[in-house]
Parts: structure tokens; C-alpha cells; sequence
């Protein structure tokens, strides 16, 4: 793309000039018209758009999280509903958005559409950055006139999944703070704290007790081999990385998380709620119901749970039912499986699925006000037997020299 500056003349006349981004003139044209503008003079700038990014844009080309998909579901919405068209609304989001990698995104999408297509396959173009569950919403509500309630439950669905994820990191945050703090602690004590006593008990001369030998011994270690300890972090933090990405990786990783101590069924609970809620919304926008399976399976976030998602997809279309396909992979509660139930037989599945997704949302927010309780006495535990090594393991032979001072 290549940059334009323009001048031209609004509806009452006034005179208006910028720059926009496009492919030609004809373009920048039509986008002119689109939005009200009548162009009275079009002009290459002479620089590329990459050329005209100051270095502090750049560092705004961060990827589009949640909050900008937020925003972006939002504004249409509100732009639908008034009725704007389609074209001059993404040229009115691409004007307002900060983030460089949506205002790109956006800039193609609107391309596209002049080109003919529809908003469902011009987003489809960036994966990236629109799930195939949003992408999904906005094919039915083009399909059935009502795109602008579609983006309305996308971003309903998006604010609920992002303050999920912001309690189960607030939840986090105390334990690993306290485990990085713990780990830092002890690579100052052992490299530089006990060798200076190591020193101390060497001219001493007197026998010292296992605590003091122990002690010595790590800081040994610590101090021999920890270039190659930070380096086999490194490599073991990078190579974690390169191996949940693979397919087997990311499967086999998805799996353990929910085994984890105190905290798995927390995860395995919060992505329930994620497919029930995202089941609910697909069912209640009009989404075929083996197509909604197929949808959610991709976008709970883990890769085993959309294994069982795909199976019980496999099951409905063998003629069973939704319950009986849900009892099967042995994720859902009885009391689940009861509300699945009865919502087949009243033909209200979607409702009941909200309830199932409120249900278990209600449950994580109980366990995560409970995680920090329940870490606590463990952490305390933990760094009250360190702090009892590394005493003993300092004061007996200080006791013990003045002893012999004495």
C-alpha cells in the first residue's frame, strides 16, 4: 500500500484533508465517497506506509487481544444498529483503531468487500486474529439480517471470557511472585552468603552438623555449575515452548494441565463454561448444531477437552443424543448431565446451556477467592523448613565457634 493525501469537501461544504492508506487513487476515491467526502484532489505522498511509521507506532504493533476484539465487536454493533453501512463503517473503524495489526487487518477486510466479498470470508482471511467462532456469528447474522445482535453476543462472549482469564492470572499471581522471590532468595544465599561462611568454618576447624555440610554442598554446587543450571533453564524453558506447539505437544500439555494440583480442575471447570457459553450463543444465533460443535471444539483452548468436543459431535451425528454423548467423556457432573437432559426434551438447549455455563463460572469464581487460602499454608510450610535448614544449618556452627572461643 502506498500513502495518499487528499483534499476534498464535505456534505456542507467544509473543506477536509489527510492521508489514507490504499492501493490507488481509485481507491482512495471510493473510499472518499463512501464516507461522505467529495475528493477534490488526490496525491501520492512519495513514501511508503512502512517508510511513514514513526518508531513509537511501531512499538504500538503489538498483536489484537481481547480488549481490542472488544471494542471492535462493540462498535459495530453500535454502527449496525444505527444503520451506517458496511463499508463506511470499517473505514471509520480503521481511522479510530490504535492497534497497527488490526488497523492492517481492517484496511484488507474492507478491500475485499468492495472487491465483492462478504464480512464473514474477508475475516476469514486473518485467522490470526478472528477465531472461527467469530467468524461463525457473523456468517449467521449476514445469513439471517441480524449481524448486528451477532457482534452484540460476540463481544458479551468476549467480555466473559476475558474476565475469566483476568481472575484465574490474579489467582496465580501470589504463588508465582512468592516461588520467584523463594528461587531468587536462594541463588543470592548460595552463591554469594554461605561461601563467605564456608570461608569462616574452613579456619574454624571444628566438626560441623549435617544441616551446615548439606548447605555447603548446594552452594557448592550452585557456585561450580551455574552458568550450565542457567543455561539448561534456558534451553528447558525454550524447548517447553517448541514442544507445546507441536500437535502431540500442545495435546499431551492440555491434558496434564488438568491433573494439576489445586489448580486443574479450576482450568478444567473455566473450559467447560467456555464451551457451554459458547455453545449456547452458537445454538441461540442459528448455527446448525454440528456445526456449533465443530466451532466450539476450536476455540475452548485445549486441545484434549476439543478431542471429547469432536466425540460427542461424532455421536450426535450417529443419532444419539446430546446427553448421552456428553455422559460418555466423563467431564460433566450429574447435575450437568440432569440440565442437558431436560433441555432436549423442552427444546431448550441454549437456555439451559447458559445455565450450565453461569453454573460453572459461579464455581471458578468460588475457587479462585479460595486459591490463595489454600497455596498459603503449602508456601508457609515450604518457607518455614528452608528457613529452619538454612538457621540450623548457620547458627549451630556459630554457637559451636563461640563455644570454643570461650
Amino acid at each position: 500500500m502506498a500513502l495518499f493525501v487528499y483534499k476534498g469537501r464535505s456534505v456542507r461544504g467544509a473543506l477536509m484533508q489527510g492521508q489514507i492508506d490504499a492501493n490507488s487513487i481509485d481507491t482512495v476515491a471510493t473510499q472518499l465517497m463512501n464516507s461522505g467526502i467529495t475528493p477534490i484532489d488526490i496525491t501520492p505522498s512519495g513514501g511508503s506506509e512502512a517508510a511513514s511509521k514513526s518508531v513509537f507506532a511501531y512499538l504500538q504493533s503489538w498483536p489484537p487481544g481481547l480488549d481490542d476484539l472488544i471494542l471492535f465487536s462493540r462498535q459495530m454493533y453500535t454502527l449496525m444498529k444505527a444503520g451506517v453501512p458496511l463499508v463506511r463503517s470499517i473505514l471509520g473503524l480503521t481511522q479510530s483503531t490504535r492497534n497497527l495489526q488490526m488497523v492492517d487487518a481492517l484496511k484488507d477486510i474492507l478491500t475485499n468487500i468492495e472487491s465483492g466479498r462478504d464480512l464473514s470470508s474477508s475475516l476469514a482471511r486473518h485467522p490470526g486474529i478472528f477465531s472461527s467462532l467469530f467468524i461463525s456469528m457473523v456468517r449467521v447474522g449476514e445469513e439471517t439480517g441480524r449481524l448486528d445482535e451477532s457482534f452484540l453476543r460476540i463481544a458479551e462472549y468476549l467480555a466473559r471470557e476475558k474476565d475469566t482469564r483476568e481472575r484465574i492470572k490474579t489467582a496465580f499471581r501470589y504463588p508465582v511472585f512468592v516461588i520467584l522471590a523463594i528461587g531468587i532468595a536462594l541463588t543470592i544465599i548460595n552463591i554469594w552468603v554461605i561461601p563467605a561462611f564456608a570461608d569462616l568454618f574452613a579456619k574454624a576447624d571444628v566438626p560441623l552438623p549435617w544441616q551446615t555440610r548439606l548447605l555447603l554442598a548446594i552452594s557448592a554446587f550452585f557456585v561450580q555449575w551455574w552458568p550450565v543450571m542457567l543455561g539448561g533453564i534456558i534451553a528447558g524453558v525454550f524447548g517447553f515452548r517448541a514442544y507445546t506447539k507441536t500437535e502431540n505437544g500442545r495435546y499431551n500439555w492440555d491434558q496434564y494441565k488438568l491433573r494439576l494440583p489445586l489448580v486443574g480442575d479450576i482450568i478444567l471447570r473455566a473450559t467447560l463454561a467456555r464451551f457451554a457459553r459458547a455453545f449456547s450463543m452458537s445454538l441461540t444465533s442459528g448455527v446448525p448444531l454440528i456445526q456449533a460443535m465443530t466451532v466450539v471444539a476450536r476455540s475452548v483452548d485445549n486441545e484434549f477437552i476439543a478431542e471429547h468436543i469432536l466425540s460427542m459431535r461424532n455421536g450426535i451425528e450417529r443419532g444419539e443424543s446430546l446427553t448421552r454423548t456428553a455422559a460418555v467423556t466423563n467431564m460433566f457432573t450429574p447435575l450437568v448431565l440432569q440440565m442437558m437432559a431436560v433441555g432436549e426434551e423442552t427444546g431448550q438447549v441454549d437456555e439451559l446451556l447458559a445455565e450450565v455455563a453461569d453454573f460453572y463460572e459461579r464455581e471458578v469464581d468460588y475457587d479462585i477467592k479460595n486459591l490463595s487460602a489454600s497455596i498459603e499454608p503449602i508456601m508457609i510450610v515450604v518457607i518455614g523448613f528452608m528457613v529452619l535448614i538454612l538457621a540450623l544449618g548457620v547458627f549451630l556452627p556459630m554457637w559451636d565457634l563461640a563455644t570454643v572461643i570461650r
